[in-house]
């Protein structure tokens, strides 16, 4: 049964990660379901104030497949990624930097944190370009993050909410995925921690046994994993996005089981303990799966 912690407990907590960066993707069942979607918002809050500097980056598939069945468009996947055409792109638009991005800022700040809703179109932050392959209209590559923006609200002790939409150079908008998103800005902003929520517990030695979950893997073995069908589906992007920010830069990357309450506390909990030495009793594979280079800090950071 998982124990269940206090404000007073969570901030104690969180005290260890005064002054660092935590990057969270956001998306699961933790922003689908009312009670955990409490328990993470909580979370991000408590860690703002106890001193971290936090970006949430989301996205919102199933609110954009659900308005597009509401306007009677349809939806349409390649390769198990969205199509978005000129249609589709109006309605992420409206799902994703409307509906999702502007809740997402009024439970945070509903909970007394200073948070302010953006996209990437804002101050150009994700430069992009129309991905070549597969071919899924108007989805965009990242070229450039712009992170002096992100700076601002962190120097000022607000936590930017981010819509994974970009601008091209040729002046168009572009739907971006979101993992991919996030891994490039934990990487251009130097992040000292990065979380993703998914709805599983992590990379699992066997596929059938929910509690075999790897706890660190490197990015050399992230290949071998797929090619075994330990790492299968919707897990394949996220760990390969994860791999391309870990080679830009970014020290390592935890994916997160959205749905147990207070996931992110717990896995930085984990996560805190492991690098002082300590002891931590996780529960219910809490932790997650960290995913690490081949040596600590490899590569250069992406300066952009």
């Amino acid at each position: 049964m998982m124990r269940s912690y206090n404000d007073s407990q969570i901030s104690a907590a969180f005290k260890y990660y005064r002054r660092k960066t935590v990057v969270v993707k956001y998306g699961g069942a933790a922003m689908q379901t009312s009670a955990l979607k409490h328990c993470i918002i909580n979370d991000i809050a408590l860690l703002r104030a106890a001193g971290a500097n936090v970006i949430v980056v989301h996205g919102g598939g199933p609110e954009l497949t659900a308005l597009q069945e509401r306007l009677g468009l349809e939806t349409k996947f390649i390769g198990g990624q969205r199509y978005t055409n000129a249609e589709t792109m109006e309605a992420a638009l409206m799902a994703l930097c409307g509906k999702v991005n502007k809740e997402l800022v009024c439970l945070l700040e509903s909970e007394g944190a200073r948070t302010v809703g953006i996209s990437g179109v804002d101050g150009s932050m994700l430069r992009c370009k129309k991905q070549a392959s597969p071919d899924l209209g108007f989805v965009g590559e990242i070229t450039k993050v712009r992170k002096d923006l992100l700076h601002v609200f962190m120097l000022d002790d607000i936590i930017p909410v981010v819509a994974t939409v970009g601008i091209g150079d040729d002046g168009r908008m572009y739907n971006i995925n979101a993992d991919t998103a996030a891994g490039r800005i934990a990487a251009a902003v130097s992040a000292d921690y990065f979380l993703t929520l998914t709805d599983v517990p992590g990379v699992l030695s066997n596929v059938s046994d929910p509690t075999s979950v790897i706890r660190e893997i490197r990015t050399s073995e992230i290949e071998n994993l797929i090619s075994t069908a330990r790492i299968t589906g919707g897990m394949i992007p996220k760990v390969r996005g994860i791999a391309d920010a870990i080679g830009r830069g970014l020290k390592s990357a935890t994916i997160v089981n959205g749905r147990i309450p207070h996931a992110l506390m717990l896995a930085l909990m984990s996560r805190g303990a492991l690098e002082r030495g300590e002891r931590f009793d996780e529960e219910d594979g809490a932790g997650g799966t960290t995913i690490v280079g081949e040596k600590r800090n490899e590569g250069p950071n992406e300066n952009e």
